[in-house]
């Protein structure tokens, strides 16, 4: 005998947790490390220029630092993912924070190139391990249609740490010096690791997810192997590819360099830029937010519309005629840049409803892997334009179009499949839940 199950609109399902205050309360701890992580990880982008005098590196070398951090975030994507499947969220945030502080700490201190790109490397490593906790922790104790709206909410505070590194460590480093300004910051780290030892729990009582059996290696293939072929999450991948490089590089090292050296800019002008992208970003998470949550149809429309406008005002900037572009145009084209991360957000709703939840660390990791192997990839190839042209930022920053154009095309291939799966998945789960045994 069967009986009628409860359906609930707007995406929630039976046995959503309850969100409320204590659901907020435990998500605050997850979203201060990662807070945290992005200060950490965004503070070279202001000390750009005083690391390369510090250390005594060109362009190359100095695009070194970002690429290897990003090459080991990119890189320990997937690895994280199963980790949160299987240790869950608190264990690996823990072993994040105590990773990414040991790098900042150990940056602060470096007497020579090599072992500040080891601290980065080291910090890079620690900073894999939040964003997917995050996400894991969010769907543990939000109900599945607060989805859009926690990921979008999870960026905006990674924003914030980004505004706080742009403005306060900035501040600290041209006031008390490389050494003081970094190893003070780690501080913060110590702060959320006693805050996730106290207070963070991976779901709320009554919610405790099912045994999953692991078994070595077949486990990790399985995983990854059915992630992968749901088009949703190769979808969310090539979104996040393609959505959230063009701001990430500007603002994790090329946009101080940009708006300084090829545009005449002083630095606090630069600086006030690349706060407009951080503030535009964190309206910008807001509204999709907003939009998703209501709309789900509009995900794609979206990404494709931030991608298509990140193109058109980057070409103005670098096609204006004159040795500098006016300050209206580099507004503007800050603006614009601030709507990347929350159309990379965007590639996380793709991924998530295409996968079961013993699967969504290992999803989420496949998808954050995307934009950050772009980064990488656009962070040296503007280096070794900028070194093989003698610092032609119009050249060097031509390198985002090409990985664009890679990105629409795979988007592109792929949306109809996705979207045809994810209508199949919706019906099944409509017929579960119509049909429960009692």
């Amino acid at each position: 005998m069967s009986r009628p199950a409860i359906t609930s609109s707007a995406g929630s399902l039976p046995g959503d947790p309850p969100g409320g205050s204590r659901a907020l309360a435990v998500w605050g701890v997850g979203v201060s490390v990662y807070f945290v992580a992005v200060i950490f990880r965004t503070s070279l982008g202001v000390a750009g220029l005083d690391a390369a005098d510090r250390f005594q590196v060109g362009a190359s070398a100095l695009s070194t630092f970002s690429i290897l951090q990003l090459l080991v975030y990119a890189g320990m994507q997937i690895p994280v993912g199963l980790l949160v499947d299987r240790l869950g969220t608190k264990k690996v945030l823990t072993l994040g924070i105590l990773l990414f502080t040991a790098g900042q700490i150990g940056f602060a201190l470096s007497p020579s190139y090599g072992t500040a790109l080891a601290s980065r490397a080291l910090l890079g490593c620690g900073d894999a391990m939040t964003f997917i906790s995050v996400l894991r922790l969010g769907s543990r104790w939000f109900p599945a249609r607060r989805g859009p709206l926690v990921a979008q909410m999870a960026g905006l505070v990674g924003m914030a740490g980004n505004l706080v590194s742009t403005l306060l460590l900035a501040r600290l480093l041209h006031g008390v010096g490389w050494t003081a300004a970094f190893a003070g910051s780690s501080v913060a780290g110590l702060i959320v690791l006693v805050l996730t030892l106290l207070f963070l729990k991976d779901h709320p009582e009554g919610h405790e997810p099912e045994p999953f059996p692991h078994h070595g290696a077949a486990y990790v293939r399985r995983q990854i192997a059915a992630s992968w072929r749901e088009p949703g999450t190769r979808l969310g991948m090539w979104v996040h590819f393609t959505t959230q490089f063009p701001a990430m590089v500007f603002l994790l090292l090329w946009g101080l360099p940009f708006l300084v050296q090829a545009q005449g800019l002083s630095r606090g002008t630069a600086g006030e830029l690349l706060t407009l992208v951080v503030l535009s970003n964190m309206v910008v998470g807001l509204v999709y937010g907003q939009i998703v949550a209501r709309h789900h149809a509009a995900r794609l429309p979206l990404a494709l519309g931030t991608v298509l406008a990140t193109a058109a005002v980057w070409a103005t900037t670098l096609l204006y005629p004159g040795e500098h572009a006016p300050m209206w145009l580099l507004v503007v084209l800050c603006a614009v840049l601030g709507a990347c991360g929350p159309a990379s957000m965007l590639g996380f709703d793709f991924a998530r409803p295409a996968n079961p939840s013993e699967r969504q660390g290992t999803a989420s990791g496949i998808t954050n892997m995307g934009g950050f192997v772009a980064s990488m990839t656009t962070l040296f190839a503007v280096g070794v334009l900028l070194d093989v042209t003698d610092d032609d930022y119009r050249i060097a920053f031509s390198a985002v179009f090409v990985l664009q154009a890679l990105g629409l095309t795979q988007i592109l291939r792929l949306r109809g499949r996705a979207a045809r799966r994810e209508r199949e998945r919706l019906v099944a789960s409509r017929v579960e839940t119509v049909h429960v045994p009692a």
